[in-house]
Formats: structure tokens, C-alpha cells, sequence
């Protein structure tokens, strides 16, 4: 240790109160910064794979035409004006070829599962309870694999339904609506007058409550029975991808090989992504501020210590010391207590991150309340502790460069 590290070590530690109060000011801004950007950190990835449970990365169906006025130019230079309505097109809905394209969708190395729908809007009847929601016709092998279906479901096996022709579940909400419970029968209206009965054999919870108050899944062999489809008729596509965030270039892909409507998610839900952002936001802002706070409480702490040891500076400076000595003293100092405090801070902050982690928390496939440990927020949260620290310390220390020994000593 050379003469200016045992100096400032000699201040820091000739008043071991202040420092206490230094190292702590530090401690407690590092541990919330971790601490904060852990649980939003847990509470985005749990509310994304909550959103991802039934809405798929990309989504493949045949859309509808609009029925928009065009304009078409004639020979002569002249502009006619085509209009048409979608009620007198002769249209066919749904994806008629969905083997083929569920193939072409699969080749994509970045695709990790691809599964078939059959989604038509019924009313689910119990009695003279009838309740309207969303019948789901789903390849179960290929629905788990995109979904992870079978992890949500509170009773029954999801891959029952490849059992019984006449099984169904339901979401916890739906069943709660129509007053349903395991074992029980429920009859089924289509919009084309067809009835059908079906036996719960499962109940469904994914979280969102939306979903779960208007869902009900059947088998896709089952679904294309009631809404007389053929064997490869499906109304949607459903692709999981080994990283969401690159849906939107996937899908553009996707596009020029596959003729129909192909939408990654953010498409028709960027207020998820949007959300996810500002959440992000909200946790950074709060983090640095208490590191601020903190970097101010240090810059008062070294700005008192330098008004304490003018004497002391300007004898320094007097034994021969001269500026740069000065500041490598006093901002040595306060590296000290940023690095003393950023240690402690650390293990505080994953220690507050691993009990607030146990605390229960009940929903869908949670049970604790959701936090991440993400070495990289240990990372950063250390190198801003110093980095502010450092500007807090370097501020006193210049002033006290530029004292004059002279006019101290004078008094």
C-alpha cells in the first residue's frame, strides 16, 4: 500500500461511524437495485408465458376480405372505381390444406412445434343455464407440445381426449358459469342449429381469466365431426418458436412460402410487448434513483471530510503532495466505501430476492411470488454502485485539490 492508499485508509477509518453510514447508504441502493430488477424481472416472464398459454408466437388463418373499394386503371387512362362486398364473394373460410402447411411452417429451423385448431364460437348449455364461449378443436400431441397444456389443468388428463370422442374440457371460469364439475354432461349448440352432448373430463386454468371464463377444448377429430369439415380442415395454424421476440421475422419468412394470413403475435398484441417495456422502465427509474440518493448521501459524507481535514490538506500539500495526490487520496476513499458497500449490497439484495421469492403466491402454475436471478443485474448494479460512488467522491476531491496551504495555514 503506497502512502496515498494509507492515508485515505487512516481517514475512513479514523471515524468508523461515518463509514458505517457511507457503506450503508451504498448497501441499501445496490440491494434494491437487485432486488427490483429481479422481481420485475419474474413478474414479466411469468405474465409473458401466462399470455403464451393460448396465444401462439404466430398465428396462420385464412383472413377475411374487407370488402374495400378499389380502384383499377382502364386502357384509355381512365380510372374505375371496383366495388365489392364480402357478403356476395364467394368465399371460403378456414385453411383447407392445413397438413401441408403445418409441414411448410415446421421446416423453419427456428420453429420448435406447430399444432392445428379448429376454433368456432358455441353455446355451452347445462340445464337452462347457456353460456356462449369458444370451442377449441386441438391436436393434443402437438397442443402440448406448442402449450404446455397439461401442466395448467387442475382435474382430468389433457390427453384423454384422444380417448373418448365425447370428452371436453373446460375453463375453471366456464365451468364455474354453467355450474359443471368433473363427470358432468354438457350439450353443445353450434350457430347452424347442431346439438351435441359431451361429459367433462378435465378442468382447465391458465391464468388468464378471459380465457378461462369462455374456453373449452374437444378433440380436432370430434370438432371437425360437429362443423362437417374434412379430415385435414383446421381454422387456425399455431406456431411456437425457440424465441418469441423473433416472431416478427419469422413470420415475414413464413409469408412468401405460405399463401395465407401469417401474424406473429405482437402484430395483434403489442400491448403486451408495450407493457413488458414500461414495466422495465418503471423498475430502472426507481433503482437509479435510490443509487442517486445514495451518491448524494456519500458526496455529503466526503464533502464534510474534506472541510474536517483542510489543515491536514494543506500540510500535505505543504510536505511536497500536490494536486493529483490529493484527489487519489479522497477518491480512493470513496472507492473503498463503493466497493465495501457493493459487496454487502449484493448478498443483501439476493438474500431480500430469495425471501420475497418464498412468499405464496397462488396463481396458474405459480405458487411463490415470481423472481429472477439474472447474474447480469449483479453485474451492472456493482458497476453503477462504483461508477457513482467514483463521481460522488471525485466532486470533494477536486475542491480540496485546489485548496491553498498557504491561506489555511494563516487561518
Amino acid at each position: 500500500m503506497n502512502t496515498n492508499n494509507k492515508i485515505s485508509w487512516v481517514h475512513l477509518t479514523s471515524k468508523l461511524q461515518q463509514l458505517m453510514v457511507a457503506v450503508l447508504s451504498v448497501t441499501f441502493g445496490i440491494s434494491m437495485y437487485v432486488f427490483m430488477n429481479g422481481f420485475v424481472g419474474g413478474v414479466n416472464e411469468t405474465f409473458t408465458e401466462l399470455s403464451f398459454t393460448s396465444m401462439a408466437h404466430i398465428r396462420i388463418y385464412n383472413e377475411l376480405p374487407d370488402g374495400a373499394p378499389s380502384l383499377l386503371s382502364a386502357p384509355d387512362g381512365r380510372t374505375v372505381q371496383f366495388i365489392s362486398n364480402a357478403r356476395h364473394i364467394s368465399y371460403t373460410e378456414g385453411i383447407k390444406n392445413a397438413e401441408k402447411v403445418r409441414e411448410v411452417a415446421a421446416s423453419f429451423p427456428e420453429v420448435t412445434a406447430v399444432t392445428e385448431q379448429l376454433n368456432q364460437n358455441v353455446f355451452f348449455r347445462n340445464g337452462v343455464t347457456k353460456v356462449s364461449g369458444n370451442l377449441s378443436g386441438i391436436d393434443v400431441d402437438n397442443e402440448e407440445r406448442v402449450f404446455h397444456t397439461s401442466k395448467y389443468m387442475l382435474k382430468g388428463n389433457l390427453f384423454d381426449l384422444e380417448k373418448r370422442t365425447d370428452g371436453i374440457i373446460l375453463g375453471s371460469g366456464l365451468a364455474n358459469s354453467i355450474s359443471v364439475s368433473m363427470g358432468d354432461n354438457v350439450s353443445l349448440l353450434t350457430s347452424d342449429g347442431v346439438s351435441r352432448n359431451f361429459k367433462v373430463i378435465g378442468i382447465v386454468e391458465t391464468g388468464s381469466s378471459g380465457v378461462d371464463k369462455s374456453k373449452a377444448m374437444i378433440s380436432i377429430h370430434s370438432a371437425r365431426n360437429i362443423f362437417s369439415k374434412n379430415r385435414n380442415y383446421a381454422s387456425d395454424i399455431l406456431v411456437s418458436l425457440k424465441d418469441y421476440n423473433r416472431a416478427d421475422r419469422v413470420a415475414e419468412a413464413m409469408t412468401k412460402k405460405i399463401s395465407y394470413k401469417v401474424e406473429s403475435w405482437k402484430e395483434g398484441n403489442s400491448q403486451l410487448e408495450s407493457s413488458s417495456i414500461l414495466r422495465n422502465i418503471l423498475a430502472m427509474v426507481i433503482s437509479f434513483t435510490i443509487l442517486i440518493v445514495a451518491g448524494f448521501g456519500i458526496y455529503n459524507i466526503m464533502n464534510m471530510t474534506v472541510n474536517e481535514k483542510m489543515r491536514e490538506i494543506a500540510i500535505l500539500k505543504a510536505m511536497g503532495f500536490d494536486g493529483k495526490d490529493i484527489v487519489h487520496i479522497f477518491l480512493m476513499e470513496s472507492l473503498i466505501i463503493g466497493f465495501i458497500g457493493g459487496l454487502i449490497g449484493l448478498l443483501l439484495g439476493y438474500v431480500i430476492s430469495y425471501l420475497v421469492g418464498l412468499v405464496p403466491y397462488k396463481i396458474a402454475f405459480l405458487t411463490t411470488l415470481p423472481i429472477q436471478f439474472r447474474p447480469l443485474d449483479y453485474v451492472l448494479a456493482f458497476l453503477f454502485g462504483l461508477i457513482i460512488t467514483t463521481i460522488a467522491g471525485y466532486l470533494p476531491a477536486r475542491k480540496a485539490s485546489k485548496v491553498d496551504p498557504v491561506l489555511i495555514l494563516r487561518g
